[in-house]
């Protein structure tokens, strides 16, 4: 297992035709009064460390990690302030040229771990658009959530509820003054998913811009769901290293 910014030019040549390549992608956004605006970037790279190591250790899969990309398509949330946002199409255009730089490496089999609901899109777009271009290369995207069984009471991903909360409580994070914000408790219950969705300004403020109740956000459950992420994620690397390019 290679992390790309620690390896040198000869270590990535002699690796990348025969490893799985690992880009998480985030967003620095506000997550509520409570939770840090880097928390969608801190859990796409935490959850890839995770899995990379277990692909390697338990799988026997050679797997480069990429240097996260720490921004994403977050124009929803910039009213909130808190928030370094990329436009769809910046993203778009960024995202496609480092998936063709790794591709220029060496790079044949590369996978995409989106950490933010906002980027599902963009990220789906560059893997297609980028595999298309060319013979000898497999691209895989998927948003981590996915990988989390349905459990009562939890609404996955939401956008900094209890989901979210517990998930970084799980990887220990605290502010960097110490001082714990309380979450906000919110009686409501969540929004029920839609076949349409709709996006409007309007239905951001009215949820004060977070989705469900974080009181609600457990530690334990926390690591249990960032443990079952990882370790499917790591079985996915590992059937992934047998595509065909």
């Amino acid at each position: 297992m290679l992390t790309w910014e620690d390896a040198t030019r000869e270590q990535l040549a002699a690796a990348l035709a025969t490893s799985v390549v690992v880009l998480p992608v985030g967003a620095v956004e506000q997550h509520g009064p409570h939770l840090a605006t880097g928390t969608d970037s801190r859990l796409a790279r935490l959850l890839v460390a995770e899995a990379a190591r277990r692909a390697h250790e338990q799988h026997g899969v050679s797997v480069v990690v990429a240097p996260a990309l720490p921004f994403g398509a977050s124009s929803h949330h910039l009213p909130f302030g808190g928030t370094l946002s990329l436009t769809a199409a910046t993203m778009l255009a960024v995202l496609s040229d480092l998936l063709r730089s790794m591709i220029s490496c060496g790079a044949t089999r590369i996978v995409v771990v989106n950490g933010h609901g906002g980027n599902t899109g963009v990220v789906h777009a560059a893997a297609a658009d980028v595999a298309a271009a060319g013979d000898g290369v497999a691209i895989a995207h998927l948003d981590y959530w996915t990988l989390i069984e349905p459990r009562t009471g939890l609404n996955v991903p939401g956008h900094a509820g209890g989901f979210e909360t517990s998930m970084m409580l799980a990887t220990g994070w605290t502010p960097p003054d110490g001082d714990a914000h309380e979450p906000p408790r919110r009686s409501s219950p969540p929004p029920r998913p839609e076949p349409l969705q709709v996006h409007s300004r309007r239905r951001w403020r009215a949820i004060d811009g977070y989705s469900d109740d974080p009181s609600s956000a457990d530690r334990a459950v926390g690591e249990e769901i960032f443990a079952q992420a990882a370790a499917a994620l790591a079985g996915h690397l590992a059937t992934f290293a047998q595509e065909p390019t």
